[in-house]
């Protein structure tokens, strides 16, 4: 858009604009430009330093407020350098002095659209992260995930520490992402870490960093997680598993906000909110001496249960059905949906590895179904077999072997990718694949 109230110099800069394939809005003051950005989304404007009705510089602190995406471009009179400055203190991209400079208006104009494109591709790819791990993605509308939900958007405006509860693949990260992206840490860093799969003292270097030469192999200083996390939020997963010995040093930190690096004498402050999880009762582990009652009590300040998969069995057609959409477009399936009598066994199934375990069947199915839907066939057979008496009249090798052969056929006679997708060893594979004669 380009803001001038002399007639020939708006057409003339609009010409020029156009035959490099630009579409171009013109306003002759303040009012009219305002009406334009009603129904227009401009992405550069050329704006006047004097209006009839107001400052161009004054005006671009304006736009700069209220589209922060869009770019400005100053249009001075000769040898007026202060509105310029003043205009790039506002806001502006640059100045160009008026009738002199046309030859920048090009070069100008596309290093300014550049960045706008920049700014918006950013911008789209915030918000798709956000999206991703909002309260919004969490998908159910059962009354114990939805109780779930409305306590952790409560606790996720406060700083408090959060302890979530529940069996594995629950989405307990799920949750803690979503508490952190709607809390005011949310610009900052969110880190994970599981403490289950360390040794203590990998764990110890992991979470609180060392000193360089404080043990063999440390050549260098390193930040600990607790350090790379300042500002923001740590989610420690299988809190329960944590060795007894370093239960006091996270203690100190949710008590003081302060910890020693392995091999250091003095300590490190730090602003870190912590959220923590297990699937283990830390009460019991409290009364069997194996957690530390001061910690668990420290942890203990607002506690979410996550409901397992069996206890919200009016979730399980949303969650498929999201699913097999989203491994449909990654595989570019022509799978539709999923039929009545597989989506009939998928509700009646326990799920004892809840939401996750429901994720890899659905990958699983869309790998292996030939069809447009997902069908009965292609679930494991301990699902069909839970309500369908009809897996039991089949032969079971039979079965197998085709779904070895299947496997097989979808890795392109890959045996290593094939053996991974079958969840086997590939001497597994190959024993089975002599066993029932197949080549491939």
């Amino acid at each position: 858009m380009i803001i001038d109230d002399e007639e020939k110099l708006r057409n003339l800069v609009a010409r020029i604009i156009k035959l490099e394939g630009f579409a171009v809005t013109e306003a002759s003051n303040i009012k009219a430009a305002h009406k334009v950005l009603e129904k227009e989304d401009p992405d550069v404007i050329f704006c006047d330093v004097r209006l009839p009705d107001g400052s161009g510089v004054d005006f671009i602190k304006e736009i700069k407020a209220k589209y922060p995406l869009i770019e400005i471009i100053l249009l001075t009179a000769y040898g007026n350098i202060p509105d310029g400055i003043q205009a790039m203190k506002n806001g502006a991209f640059d100045y160009i002095t008026k009738g002199d400079d046309n030859d920048k208006v090009i070069p100008l104009l596309s290093k300014a659209m550049e960045k706008v494109q920049l700014q918006k591709r950013i911008q789209q790819l915030e918000n798709l992260v956000g999206k991703k791990y909002s309260f919004d993605s969490i998908i159910g509308k059962s009354k114990a995930i939805q109780d779930a939900i409305v306590l952790a958007q409560k606790v996720a405006r406060t700083d408090a520490t959060v302890l979530l509860l529940g069996e594995t693949g629950t989405g307990k990260e799920v949750f803690a992402q979503a508490i952190h992206n709607a809390s005011t840490r949310a610009g900052k860093s969110f880190i994970a870490l599981n403490c289950g799969a360390f040794t203590k003292d990998l764990l110890e270097s992991e979470l609180f960093g060392h000193k360089a030469g404080s043990f063999t192999g440390a050549v260098k200083d390193k930040k600990g997680l607790i350090e790379e996390a300042n500002g923001g939020t740590l989610f420690l997963d299988e809190i329960g598993e944590m060795p007894f010995e370093l239960q006091s040093k996270l203690l100190r930190v949710l008590e003081t906000g302060e910890f020693i690096k392995v091999g250091d004498t003095k300590s490190t402050k730090v602003n870190v909110r912590i959220i923590a999880a297990t699937n283990r009762q830390l009460q019991e582990l409290v009364n069997k001496n194996e957690f530390r009652e001061d910690l668990f009590y420290r942890l203990n300040v607002f506690t979410i249960v996550l409901p397992a998969l069996r206890e919200r069995k009016e979730d399980i057609p949303l969650l498929a059905a999201y699913y097999t959409k989203f491994f449909v477009a990654k595989s570019n399936s022509k799978i539709s949906g999923i039929s009545k009598e597989a989506l009939k066994v998928l509700e009646a199934h326990t799920w004892k590895g809840n939401i996750r375990e429901l994720k890899n069947v659905i990958e699983r199915a869309v790998i292996l179904e030939s069809s447009d839907q997902i069908t009965l066939e292609v679930l494991p057979y301990d699902i069909q077999q839970g309500v369908d008496n009809k897996a039991d009249s089949l032969d079971l090798s039979a079965m197998e072997k085709k779904h070895i052969q299947t496997v097989l056929d979808y890795a392109k006679g890959n045996k290593t990718e094939a053996a991974r997708l079958l969840n086997i060893g590939l001497t597994t594979l190959y024993r089975k694949m002599e066993e029932y004669g197949i080549s491939k």
